[in-house]
This record gives C-alpha cells, sequence and structure tokens, in this order.
C-alpha cells in the first residue's frame, strides 16, 4: 500500500490512478495524518446502476459477502438481541426481497 501527501497526489494524479488501475491501494496523507485511501473499483462484482452510485460516492463497495451466517453472528452478538440461529437467514431474505421489489 503506498501512502502520499495531498500536494503530491496533485501533482501526479495520472501516476497514482494507474497504480490503482494496477490494483495498488493509495492513503492519502494531510499534513503527514492518513484522511482516505483510493481502491480501485471492481467492474466485474458490480451493476451499471451501482457503479454509478460509487462514483457519485452514495454507497461504498462491500469489503465481505453478506451470508445468512454472517448476520446471524454480527446480531448474536448484540446484548438485546435474541440469539436465533435462524435470524441472519430471514434477516438476509428480506433485505433480498427489498432490493428485488426496487426498494
Amino acid at each position: 500500500m503506498e501512502a502520499v501527501n495531498v500536494a503530491e497526489l496533485k501533482n501526479r494524479l495520472s501516476h497514482y490512478l494507474r497504480m490503482v488501475k494496477d490494483g495498488e491501494e493509495i492513503v492519502i496523507r494531510d499534513r503527514g495524518n492518513p484522511i482516505a485511501k483510493i481502491t480501485r473499483i471492481r467492474t466485474e462484482d458490480h451493476e451499471a446502476s451501482d457503479l454509478a452510485l460509487i462514483a457519485a460516492g452514495k454507497m461504498r463497495e462491500a469489503k465481505v459477502k453478506m451470508t445468512p451466517e454472517s448476520l446471524a453472528a454480527i446480531f448474536a452478538m448484540g446484548k438485546d438481541i435474541p440469539r436465533d440461529p435462524d435470524l441472519g437467514r430471514r434477516v438476509l431474505e428480506t433485505l433480498l426481497a427489498d432490493r428485488e421489489s426496487g426498494w
């Protein structure tokens, strides 16, 4: 992972964008403090509408793929949430149904 200050990024933006296209991650620093990270968007993982939202800054690419098991594990960590083994599956099914209905 490459780290670069804002002024250097502005001066050599094309160079750093080529690095990102090649799969490198760039950490942007302001006065030595990390403030952002530029990573490559994998178009094969997204629909055109998703890519437009990502480009507009309204959506971020998921770092992990959600499964019923991972959702159940997340909900099981909460003290006020009942430890129902089917909860993650039901939540995921509801989210997917909402997405398909144009929610």
